[in-house]
């Protein structure tokens, strides 16, 4: 059972395309509001980014803490984002400052993944080795 899980993140990680255009189609089509069906298919294809970025970043420098990387990444940017809540209104509103860093973090991550997997198709092209 958890092989099998495992192995559909891993699929669905790769493709994330495919879980973007399933949440955003089956959202639109429920709903009929296309802004939120945008936010709820970014928030949803954030999970799968952060598992095959972390991952390729892994690949690419042969280390072992991509994950921490990007967590590192959205740490640093939520205390950036809280500070600048808290210069503005006096206050921190937690729910916001989560929504705009998971947010800001799909942008990010899917651009890393466009170039980690450019990178990754050029060293296959090239011969080089893949796992």
């Amino acid at each position: 059972m958890w092989n099998a899980l495992v192995s559909a993140y891993a699929v669905l990680a790769i493709g994330s395309v495919i879980p973007f255009a399933a949440v955003y189609g089956i959202s639109t089509m429920q709903t009929g509001d296309k802004k939120r069906a945008m936010g709820l298919a970014m928030d949803m294809t954030t999970i799968f980014l952060i598992g095959i970025v972390s991952y390729l970043l892994n690949r690419a420098f042969g280390i072992q803490m991509g994950f921490y990387i990007i967590l590192l990444f959205m740490l640093l940017g939520a205390g950036l984002i809280g500070n600048a809540q808290y210069r503005v209104r006096g206050k921190v509103d937690g729910l916001k400052l989560f929504r705009a860093i998971w947010r800001l973090s799909f942008f990010g991550l899917a651009a890393l993944y466009v170039l980690f997997m450019l990178i990754e198709i050029v060293r296959f092209l090239a011969g080089g080795e893949w796992e």
